[in-house]
């Protein structure tokens, strides 16, 4: 269910409930990792509950998140892809990347090749990343995929009272 994509260093794959769920619950225990999207750390049951919403919203809208996975360890990365549930101002390329794995560009390289995926195949016209204020990591990454400031929301119902920043780009 859904498509496979190669990069340089990079596998995004479909997820699957069973090979990826020990590397979800890592980055959902992970304090650091989860203070930006939802603020909360959550226990296995409600692991498997978001990765089933990431499924239902593939089911729903005809793409979700993908599994990132290092070509060359097999390693789980963590999840980056196309994303559009209720409320969200527009559709969203969006990356939570394992702590183990952060600062080796995975999230820019994913997401360049996620924009290629919505713009060519899916024909979207426009990509945002709602991103929390404080989190300058991702930022640079939306920057280094060709994204900018586009402007703010003000919390997203049932997920975040804070304002974020809007970041985003047209098709070319």
């Amino acid at each position: 269910m859904g498509p496979t994509i190669e990069t340089e260093r990079l596998i995004l794959r479909p997820i699957d409930m069973e090979a990826d769920f020990e590397g979800y619950c890592e980055i959902m225990a992970d304090e650091d990792t989860v203070r930006y999207i939802g603020g909360k750390t959550m226990p296995p049951p409600m692991v498997w509950r978001t990765m089933a919403t990431v499924l239902g919203h593939h089911h729903t809208r005809g793409y979700s998140f993908l599994s990132v996975i290092e070509k060359a360890t097999g390693a789980w990365v963590g999840r980056v892809g196309p994303w559009y549930p209720h409320g969200w101002p527009a559709p969203e390329i969006g990356w939570t990347i394992h702590p183990g794995h952060t600062r080796k560009g995975y999230a820019s390289e994913a997401g360049k090749a996620c924009l290629d995926y919505v713009f060519n195949d899916l024909g979207w016209e426009k990509v945002i990343h709602v991103i929390h204020p404080e989190n300058h990591a991702s930022m640079k990454t939306a920057e280094k995929i060709g994204s900018r400031k586009i402007g703010e929301i003000d919390g997203l119902e049932g997920i975040i009272d804070e304002t974020c920043f809007i970041y985003g780009q047209d098709r070319a």
